[in-house]
């Protein structure tokens, strides 16, 4: 994962998030685990984005998405009122998984950067499941 200072990638999707007081710290610091929650929502608005929502997906397979596996960088702290932009790029897609890469920028400043490894389960049994077939056609668009 590339570190060092640039400005925020042309991704295949970006989504902007607001850091509000209840997102920081003590310290008035974005809180380290917020930063999986600003990526969960850039994943889910990429999904619509895509044409596709979480619940329709459930509702008309069965199916959803897990996190499977994260591993996140912390390069730089955010900061109350900061203004983020919040990118979302597959690197690698399985017919039951996604690896996808993260990053989390403040202007020019990378504050983040994750891989976050997403599987397709069945609601009910939680056991693996393909993704289907319209979303995973989305993606490779």
């Amino acid at each position: 994962m590339k570190s060092e200072d640039s400005p925020v990638p042309a991704a295949p999707f970006r989504h902007t998030v607001r850091v509000y007081w209840e997102d920081t710290d003590a310290g008035g610091i974005v809180f380290y685990a917020n930063y999986l929650k600003f990526f969960e929502r850039a994943r889910t608005e990429w999904l619509r984005a895509l044409g596709h929502s979480q619940q329709e997906m459930v509702d008309t397979t069965g199916c959803m998405f897990v996190v499977q596996d994260t591993h996140v960088r912390y390069l730089r702290p955010a900061r109350l009122d900061d203004l983020l932009v919040v990118t979302v790029d597959v690197t690698e897609r399985g017919k039951a998984s996604l690896r996808i890469r993260q990053q989390a920028w403040c202007a020019d400043r990378l504050l983040a950067e994750g891989e976050i490894r997403i599987g397709c389960v069945e609601r009910a049994s939680m056991k693996p499941s393909r993704i289907p077939g319209p979303i995973l056609e989305a993606i490779e668009e």
